[in-house]
């Protein structure tokens, strides 16, 4: 099944019914409306680098890695610089806004990828490192789309924002793998075309933010640390166990996409191929994200995010069963639902248990904590690959193992707060006062500045 295939039936089936859904609720908030619109298409833009630099980052790599054991580092030096600076980028937005948050995003995606492709220029793994702990600026400012979404809308509708703008990945998805079969090989050099292709995209996408309208958190400055501090929110049970499942889902998806294309290659497997895999992938990451928000107001949170780690757990299952295209294709289809469910659930989830005024502190250790995790599993694979057996599959059935203990881990904190929620139904008041206040809109006429 050919990538163009693949990005046909979630598109035509959707359209008829899910966009007049949006559109219709949307419609009742012109601020709303304007802010998701900016940040899908962003999300489909700018997004694409990212299906780019995962498809060819760990096979350019290993071209220049004298080791194979480091293959995947630049991978994991994106991952590493996403996780440095989501604190930072988060007090910046909180300070300065999101649209200054989401231009140095793109600025940091444009830089990295030029120094990538300069050290692939000169073949040197060390400058093409170098630009990949820059491009995880990018990547940090990426993931703050979601929470964005969320910032303008009504609690009823926050859920569905937050999975409308992770559905404009669905264009990335298509178009970041379509991307590499025509710029991978398009130059002398290998892969610069494709780093070359994602300096552009930055350079274009940046633009959008001038049309986002999302007002800063009012501050009041007479009590410079209102809400409760980062370890306090950590604490409470319906938080910490947001970050554990955001962390699990994000991680896992993270662990077996970055081992993809290495196990495919050496499986016999050409690039097409393995782009063809990513691009099916990406298309299920973003494609449930048109009725994730419907399900999680009609089930549940809790419900959808443990959905989603079964939905994991069958993806690890179908890649240990066997090392055909299909078993390829359907362990990364499934990899991409598990990680919708589990990741939009956990982002629901957290960006209902703070204030406005409390959002740059457990945002940014949120990314912090999630991102952080990712960082191990990235560098983790290109070790299991390669070093934990004699041949690529037994290096693909090592990653794929390695996901039971936390998928456990996930689980089971599930499974402890819907049975703390049950206990504490009888006493609503103590439980409000422990889990913390819900997130309220800052509405068209709240008296906050603009940001400019």
């Amino acid at each position: 099944m050919s990538a163009p295939q693949l990005g046909l039936w979630p598109l035509a089936a959707l359209r008829q019914w899910d966009y007049q859904i949006a559109m219709n609720e949307l419609s009742q908030d012109p601020r709303t409306r304007r802010n998701v619109m900016v940040l899908v298409t962003a999300q489909a833009l700018l997004g694409a680098q990212l299906p780019i630099i995962f498809v060819i980052g760990g096979l350019a790599g290993t071209s220049l890695a004298t080791n194979a054991c480091f293959a995947t580092a630049p991978i994991s030096l994106i991952v590493l610089g996403s996780m440095l600076m989501a604190a930072p980028l988060s007090g910046i937005m909180q300070r300065f806004g999101r649209r200054t948050g989401f231009m140095l995003g793109a600025a940091g995606g444009a830089t990295g990828a030029a120094i990538s492709a300069y050290g692939l220029s000169q073949q040197s793994f060390a400058i093409f490192l170098m630009g990949s702990l820059i491009t995880g600026i990018y990547m940090s400012a990426h993931g703050f789309y979601r929470f964005a979404a969320a910032d303008t809308a009504s609690e009823a509708f926050r859920p569905k924002a937050i999975s409308y703008v992770m559905a404009g990945g669905l264009a990335s998805a298509v178009l970041g793998p379509q991307m590499v079969k025509l710029t991978a090989d398009a130059l002398p050099v290998p892969f610069l075309g494709a780093y070359l292709t994602v300096i552009a995209i930055n350079l274009i996408g940046a633009l959008l933010f001038l049309l986002l309208d999302i007002p800063k958190p009012f501050v009041d400055r007479s009590k410079p640390h209102e809400g409760r501090s980062r370890m306090q929110m950590l604490r409470t049970p319906r938080i910490a166990v947001a970050v554990i499942c955001a962390m699990v889902a994000y991680a896992l998806m993270n662990l077996v996409m970055t081992s993809t294309p290495l196990a495919m290659v050496g499986a016999g497997y050409d690039k097409s191929h393995a782009a063809d895999v990513v691009t099916g992938h990406v298309l299920a990451m973003y494609a449930p994200s048109f009725f994730t928000g419907h399900l999680i107001a009609r089930f549940g949170v809790e419900k959808i995010v443990a959905i989603g780690m079964a939905i994991l757990a069958g993806a690890g299952l179908i890649a240990l069963s066997g090392f055909d295209l299909m078993h390829f294709f359907g362990a990364l289809v499934l990899l991409g639902i598990g990680w919708n469910f589990g990741f939009i659930g956990a982002t629901t989830m957290l960006a209902g248990a703070h204030t406005p005024q409390e959002r740059g502190r457990i945002q940014g250790i949120n990314d912090v904590l999630v991102f952080g995790m990712v960082t191990l599993a990235s560098f983790s694979s290109g070790g299991l690959m390669n070093c934990a057996g004699s041949t690529a599959i037994a290096g693909w059935t090592a990653v794929n193992l390695a996901m039971v203990p936390f998928l456990a881990l996930a689980g089971g904190a599930l499974v402890w707060l819907m049975l703390r929620g049950r206990r504490e139904a009888a006493t609503p008041v103590e439980a409000a006062v422990e889990t913390g206040a819900t997130s309220a809109p800052l509405s068209p006429e709240a008296e906050a500045p603009r940001d400019v």
